[in-house]
């Protein structure tokens, strides 16, 4: 049995088609409050399975206690092959997110990749949004949900599952006008053509990591054209582009893939989409709010989040 592929430190494919992933420090949900927030695990679909855990701001009595709170469905990266919302940098980013603005968040825990490859991710992701409509009324945390001011973000291959999710999602009549916004963050996009930055000297390595992952994560017989990996192969017409939701964009100006972001901006204006921003945080790296959850550009990114999320 040999290795197939592997990212160090996160994953080992084998030639038998067994995996092995190594998980970083994970948090454990507390319905006791912490930072200003509590969080618990759900279960969205045990048969699957597809999990979630869900961010509450914790408000003092006298606060605003009965307000209806926005809603983030927030969907990890790693590829789609690894990461979790357990990791502690996904906790930590989140549970302060939701104090930051004041926001009800869940974070969803879909299949991965190799084992479940696309679409896997974007179904799952979409049964986590259709499970928020359907249990408003049973699960006690969403009581104080706004279900008419739902946002998507996610980051790297999260943030790919945003753009995937949000097609279906303007093709149901349940979300339509519910959907505000989408924030992803860094995203995770490709094709078969390379980008200047793909071509350049000392890229070599970055593309071989993110040809990698889209081997793993690919159907049989796709290849980087393939519509989830290149965002100019989505079949939508003009009429579903009108409905699209406003959009920010995050990029990391060191950051391999912001080339892919920026291009993605611009696609969506091409494509009249009637709100798109793109926010650059200068001199960060790859989804460095996961990496260094309290630092100062991870505060900066949680604010302009925030921003967003309150100027409907």
């Amino acid at each position: 049995m040999s290795k197939v592929a592997e990212a160090p430190g996160y994953i080992q494919v084998f030639s038998d088609g067994s995996v092995k992933r190594f998980a970083p420090e994970i948090a454990t949900a507390s319905i006791e409050p912490c930072n200003g927030y509590k969080s618990k695990d759900v279960n969205i679909d045990p048969l699957k399975p597809i999990s979630g855990r869900i961010y509450l701001p914790d408000f003092p009595e006298s606060g605003v206690i009965n307000q209806q709170l926005p809603v983030l469905v927030y969907f990890h990266g790693g590829g789609f092959c690894i990461g979790s919302t357990t990791w502690l940098g996904y906790h930590l980013f989140l549970g302060d997110l939701s104090v930051a603005s004041k926001s009800i968040i869940l974070s969803v825990d879909y299949r991965l990749a190799p084992e479940n490859k696309l679409p896997t991710a974007y179904e799952d992701c979409y049964s986590a949004l259709e499970w928020l409509i359907k249990n408003l009324e049973n699960e006690p945390w969403l009581k104080r949900a706004d279900l008419d001011q739902v946002f998507l973000s996610g980051d790297s291959a999260g943030g790919n599952i945003v753009h995937q999710v949000a097609i279906r999602a303007i093709r149901n009549e349940d979300f339509r006008g519910r959907l505000k916004g989408l924030l992803p963050i860094h995203p995770y996009f490709g094709s078969e053509k390379r980008t200047e930055l793909e071509t350049a000297n000392g890229s070599a390595g970055e593309v071989e990591m993110n040809d990698m992952f889209w081997r793993l994560s690919l159907p049989q017989g796709s290849n980087r054209d393939y519509f989830g990996c290149n965002f100019e192969n989505a079949e939508m017409s003009v009429a579903e582009w009108s409905r699209f939701p406003a959009v920010i964009v995050f990029v990391a100006g060191s950051d391999f893939l912001k080339e892919r972001g920026v291009k993605y901006a611009e696609f969506l204006k091409k494509n009249g989409v009637k709100r798109v921003e793109l926010v650059e945080a200068e001199g960060q790296v790859h989804v460095y709010h996961v990496f260094h959850p309290e630092s100062e550009a991870t505060r900066l990114l949680q604010k302009q989040m925030s921003d967003f999320i309150h100027s409907f």
